[in-house]
């Protein structure tokens, strides 16, 4: 099947009529020739079509959103597949794009969403007439066999980024504060690599002295310094066929960063002593929680090594980024701690925890939360949370909400769906039909949500 002779043609796929009639009236606005269907069965019957979008809902009862684009991938490997859920988290969004997803979005779909990625797929369309869209697929298919929890969007659009790059060889740095979750982040990549099936290798570079560090990475030869009774491997060779993760790059030496820009550079390794090379393959995932470019400027760092390892930079968001994420975290680390408990927090526990600063970031969350569960056997009050997390109540016992939310200026549900209809009616250039289908509502029910707008703007 010839991608030039696709005509703009989608497929929306969701049990729930008005959500698919919704996202079907904004593409066919835009240009498409658009099929609706509510069912993955339906859609399998028609998988044959020349397809070059499909926007498919997460749940569809017995198959789900995951099974429809793997079997899509295979015959329409053209085509490109947007998954969209209610329950959206940021290891979903690795999933998918891992996959081969070109998209992942959360509910309620937005209609800046889908003319965004209309517009994208449309001009993709018209700059490749002779080229197919490649989609690599990983065989791993959809397991979250990594606990990377939450549904921030500056986290689900961290994860989507590892999932397109875990497919790949390039190297990779990820950076971000202490206790982001740097290697976690490394071993989703591995996980979802053609290398999973070999060893993931990881590396604290601050932790080996600087004397023995060569040697920890790439072996020793036997006699080749006092204590080297014999031969040995290093935890390079190891990695060999694999991914090796190497945590705080920056905290290494010159003389050391000469070393492994050579290794990169030809694939070999030398052990220390040794005039024989030896060639490994193994993929590169470095990390940092410095400023590299920085480090560069300094003089601590050599320019020449970050090229090399930053193929792709991943920037992990700190924890008070992702505020909503905390709940969900606590949690986790709840159960995790006492899984047979129905043990969870007062809300103005919960308060504190999103307001506190998490220098420390998920690693310190979850020692506060296994700080409180030690001390409780019911529910997590103030009381039972670190001291340093108590002393937002005593500076700010008046507002424990704190600005983040104290900032929000929050609207009123008939405010809310005001705006909504203003939206709507914009994007429709007025024309009150329209706007009503996508709505799915009367035209009744319309005029007085516009006539109770113009009534509040009077007043």
């Amino acid at each position: 099947m010839e991608f030039v002779k696709q005509s703009l043609q989608a497929l929306v796929i969701d049990d729930e009529k008005q959500v698919r009639g919704f996202i079907a009236e904004i593409l066919r606005g835009d240009g498409w020739i658009v099929t609706e269907v509510g069912s993955a069965d339906q859609a399998f019957d028609l998988i044959n079509e020349n397809w070059l979008l499909v926007i498919c809902d997460v749940m569809l009862g017995e198959e789900d959103g995951y099974s429809v684009l793997h079997k899509f991938a295979e015959i329409q490997p053209e085509a490109r597949f947007v998954l969209m859920t209610g329950f959206g988290s940021a290891a979903g969004a690795l999933d998918a794009t891992a996959i081969g997803a070109y998209d992942y979005l959360v509910k309620p779909v937005g209609i800046d969403n889908i003319l965004h990625i209309s517009k994208t797929v449309r001009e993709q369309f018209q700059n490749r007439s002779n080229q197919k869209i490649e989609t690599e697929m990983n065989p791993l298919g959809y397991v979250s066999d990594v606990k990377l929890i939450g549904k921030s969007q500056t986290f689900v659009e961290c994860l989507k980024l590892v999932g397109r790059v875990a497919g790949t060889n390039l190297p990779v740095l990820i950076t971000g504060e202490s206790g982001t979750g740097k290697e976690v982040v490394a071993q989703a990549i591995h996980r979802r690599s053609n290398r999973a099936k070999k060893e993931f290798v990881a590396v604290n570079c601050s932790a080996i002295p600087t004397e023995l560090i060569e040697s920890e990475l790439f072996g020793h030869s036997k006699g080749s310094f006092t204590g080297a009774d014999r031969e040995r491997i290093g935890l390079w060779e190891e990695a060999n066929g694999g991914t090796i993760f190497l945590d705080e790059i920056t905290e290494t030496s010159l003389h050391f960063q000469v070393k492994l820009l050579r290794v990169l550079q030809q694939g070999e390794i030398r052990r220390v002593g040794s005039n024989r090379t030896i060639k490994v393959d193994v993929r590169v995932i470095a990390a940092t929680n410095r400023d590299i470019e920085e480090e560069v400027k300094q003089g601590r760092f050599r320019e020449d090594l970050m090229y090399r390892l930053n193929s792709v930079t991943i920037k992990l968001p700190p924890l008070r980024e992702r505020i909503e994420d905390i709940p969900l975290l606590a949690s986790y680390f709840v159960k995790t701690a006492r899984p047979d408990s129905s043990m969870s927090f007062t809300s103005k526990a919960m308060d504190l925890l999103k307001n506190y600063y998490w220098k420390g970031n998920i690693r310190e969350l979850e020692n506060a939360v296994l700080h409180a569960v030690s001390m409780t056997d019911d529910l997590i009050y103030p009381e039972h949370l670190p001291a340093q997390i108590n002393k937002i109540e005593i500076s700010d016992n008046q507002n424990l909400v704190g600005a983040s939310i104290k900032s929000v200026n929050w609207l009123t549900l008939a405010e809310q769906e005001s705006k909504y209809v203003e939206e709507v009616l914009e994007y429709t250039g007025g024309n009150k039909q329209a706007a009503s289908r996508i709505l799915n509502i009367d035209r009744k029910t319309l005029n007085r949500i516009i006539q109770r707008t113009q009534n509040d703007s009077k007043s």
